[in-house]
């Protein structure tokens, strides 16, 4: 490369990635994302927006026909001749790489939609178009294969044409909207269309092909580094631009003379907005620093950040030069970082001087926020940092905090937990170190640090541990430093959950009122007595399951809260995981609270087969349970459903591990809890009872409502199928089975002769009984639950 008559010798690769181009690839997406929204809406709404149209055009229609003729012809020769002034002014700019992707856009966008299911030809639509001008003309204007031309041409060419001319030409384009509603013509649904998949095909080019910001101004830096007198002679890749800068080594033609540039592109720019967005979205607003307004101040930031710790002579680095470079890339030069890296700095010393160090910071009010070992040096017996990108000038005590927690997990991966804190407790004190200790969790440590760590999860454990012996604390409760906990999150996802499980119950609610009128209560009384037994079945069983090492009488509240989580939740995940959560809170392992959770709904399934089974046998084989059979269709997809979840475990090596690592011990433990409780017939009868309550309850419920209406029908009738009906129900994919168990259970009485104007008001009334007034009674009980710090 040659600059300013200087011969400038340039090793490595400065291309960047495709998957680290994000601003090309947000462009794509949101091409995707119109072009969805334009055809789900042409197929679903498009009459709508025809009628919107047309009432639009009505008022602001005003010309006349001969006005409008002109309008269109006028319109019609700019969008015929606007390809061409593209191509022309590519060639005026020399952009001679760009003539390939633009044909290249040109061909694949009119191919598109030339495309039909007899060959490629110009598509045949149903839209009304008698009411348009028959010239030549406008025949470009309502052709969607030359809007979606120009649409491609001009998503590729923009970026490497001048501004001024690249918005005057997307006007023109997109002109044809106003125009079609000023000469009171409907906007043809298959312009649009074009215009969509012109954008996505010219997104798509554009992403293999680049852009200007992918041509890196190495002229522009090497002035900016003169003018700062460091003469560049040689400039070599250390790293790609990726999530970070495109970062190169400089050598000057002075000896021993070196420097670290840093170029930061538009790309850089969209990923870090997009980053500190997340962050400030996630977190809460004294854990984040203000949000940077563009790239060039945030390199900026750091360029100061650098030199105010380097004026506390705790700076590694000393910033040479900071300056706008063309086509959006920012320069940010540095000499190379002085000293010893930390990891290679072993001695106990060391840690003792790295917490001096960020004592001084602190004392300033200076926050670094990304003290992983690569940014801290030993230097003169001096620790010293750098990568101050992160840095914070006047920093909250929360920000501070987050220091001292980042540098306790970083010293103890270095020199075990034992000095680290040590020497942290001699900088800052116990109850300080105590406090930040409190951010050592997962969520609450930077992934950047945790990722630079080989055993984060291990190393955070080991530090807490040493933080408590050496301050004597019992215990340190974690720091919540996100906007919403993972508490206020998974009641959120119930709640909302609940409110669409109930929707539809929510329909019903005044036929099902009406009939109320004629219901005996003293039966529905019975029926809400039977299922509140149930929770006492259900909590004997779980309770027999954990060795009775639970409290019986919180087991039964859980139950009532388990109702909640159950029914808003698929296949009653929720309820499962809400009653491992309380054994293990009730002062079982993880293993062994999952052990018996799982072991008392292996026993329930035994239970309720064989209930099944006799009382299939007591009712007769003569009852018709054809209303039971799920559609074919349905059972094809459950079975296909079933294959691929198992050729996914048998092929992804991940979940094959996690199979064997996490699943087989549980079955096994599960196994051998069977085989134990098979030699202690106390328990199991406590088990097997229980579930059995719970099973028979549940029936007795159905059955108390079917008698509230006048219906007469046999207990054994209606535990088949409340069973039956429970089963087939249990596969559905919606929270708590809604809609699945009301219909097996309405097609199960009717196979069994009971009227459907008893058996539909009979199951609404077994709902509400079983399910809805235990949900609703649910909530605050698990809320209560958490306050009590039992779940």
């Amino acid at each position: 490369m040659r600059v300013d008559g200087r011969e400038i010798e340039v090793a490595g690769n400065l291309l960047q990635p495709l998957t680290r181009r994000t601003n090309d690839i947000l462009r794509l997406v949101l091409a995707a994302v119109f072009l969805a929204a334009v055809i789900t809406s042409s197929l679903i709404t498009r009459n709508d927006w025809v009628a919107l149209e047309k009432s639009i055009s009505e008022i602001v229609g005003v010309l006349t026909p001969t006005q409008s003729n002109l309008v269109y012809l006028v319109y019609g020769l700019a969008i015929l001749a606007l390809p061409f002034a593209i191509l022309i002014g590519l060639i005026v700019s020399q952009q001679w790489k760009l003539l390939g992707a633009y044909a290249a856009a040109a061909f694949i966008a009119f191919l598109a939609l030339s495309i039909t299911g007899n060959g490629i030809a110009a598509p045949r639509w149903h839209f009304d178009l008698s009411d348009r001008l028959h010239t030549v003309l406008s025949q470009f204007l309502d052709d969607p294969r030359w809007i979606a031309m120009l649409a491609a041409v001009l998503t590729v060419s923009g970026p490497w044409l001048p501004a001024r001319w690249k918005r005057w030409w997307w006007t023109l384009l997109l002109a044809f909207v106003p125009i079609h509603l000023v000469v009171s013509a409907v906007v043809p649904a298959r312009s649009l269309l074009g215009l969509t998949v012109g954008w996505f095909v010219g997104s798509l080019v554009v992403l293999v092909v680049g852009t200007p910001a992918l041509e890196v101004p190495l002229d522009g830096a090497v002035r900016a580094l003169s003018r700062r007198g460091f003469v560049v002679s040689a400039l070599m890749v250390v790293r790609p631009a990726g999530p970070g800068p495109l970062v190169l080594s400089a050598s000057a033609q002075e000896p021993d003379s070196a420097a670290i540039v840093e170029l930061y592109g538009p790309n850089q720019r969209s990923g870090g907005a997009l980053r500190q967005f997340w962050r400030w979205l996630r977190l809460r607003d004294r854990e984040t620093a203000p949000l940077q307004t563009s790239m060039r101040r945030a390199v900026e930031h750091r360029a100061l950040m650098a030199i105010a710790i380097g004026d506390l002579d705790a700076a590694n680095s000393s910033t040479l030069a900071m300056a706008a470079l063309d086509r959006g890339w920012t320069l940010y030069a540095h000499t190379p970082p002085s000293g010893t890296a930390i990891n290679d700095c072993a001695d106990e010393g060391a840690a003792a001087r790295v917490w001096q160090s960020l004592g001084t910071l602190h004392n300033h009010q200076i926050s670094h926020g990304d003290l992983r070992t690569k940014e801290i040096t030993i230097d003169n017996g001096t620790a010293r940092f750098g990568g101050f990108g992160n840095a914070e000038y006047g920093a909250t005590d929360e920000q501070l905090q987050a220091d001292v927690a980042q540098l306790l997990l970083t010293t103890t991966e270095v020199y075990g937990a034992a000095t680290a804190v040590g020497a942290a407790v001699d900088v800052f004190g116990k109850d300080a170190i105590l406090m930040a200790s409190r951010r050592l969790t997962k969520s609450a440590m930077p992934s950047r640090i945790r990722k630079s760590v080989a055993d984060a999860g291990a190393a955070m454990s080991a530090a807490r541990d040493e933080v408590k012996r050496q301050t004597g604390a019992d215990q340190i409760k974690p720091e919540t430093t996100t906007r919403f906990t993972r508490n206020q999150v998974v009641q959120l996802v119930l709640l909302v959950a609940l409110v669409y499980v109930a929707y539809p119950f929510i329909s019903t609610v005044p036929a099902f009122f009406s009939e109320l009128r004629t219901a005996n209560w003293w039966w529905a009384l019975l029926g809400l007595a039977v299922s509140a037994l149930t929770y006492v079945g259900a909590a004997a069983a779980l309770w027999a399951c954990a060795d009775g090492l639970v409290s019986f009488k919180n087991l039964v509240i859980m139950q009532v809260a388990n109702t909640f989580a159950a029914t808003t939740t698929p296949a009653g995940v929720g309820g499962l995981a809400l009653s491992t959560r309380f054994l293990q809170k009730g002062g079982l392992g993880a293993l062994r609270a999952t052990a018996a959770v799982a072991l008392q709904q292996m026993v329930q399934v035994i239970t309720h087969v064989a209930l099944l089974i006799f009382f299939s046998f007591a009712a007769g084989a003569s009852a018709d349970l054809s209303h039971f059979v799920p559609s074919p269709t349905l059972l094809y997809l459950i079975a296909g459903l079933l294959l691929g979840l198992v050729g996914t475990f048998l092929f992804v090596p991940k979940l094959r591990r996690w199979l064997a690592t996490a699943v087989r011990p549980r079955l096994k433990e599960v196994l051998s809890d069977l085989a134990e409780l098979a030699r202690e017939p106390k328990r199991l009868a406590i088990i097997v009872l229980g579930c059995a309550a719970t099973t028979l309850g549940m029936a007795l419920a159905l059955w108390a409502s079917i008698e509230a209406f006048g219906g007469d029908t046999s207990f054994v009738t209606v535990t088949v199928v409340t069973m039956v009906g429970g089963t087939l129900a249990s596969a559905a994919p919606t929270p708590g089975g809604v809609g699945a168990v009301e219909a097996a259970l309405i097609g199960g009485l009717a196979a069994f002769g009971v009227p459907t104007a008893i058996a539909v008001p009979s199951v609404l009334l077994y709902r509400v009984l079983t399910c809805w007034l235990p949900v609703f009674i649910g909530w605050p009980t698990m809320r209560w639950l958490t306050k009590k710090d039992m779940i």
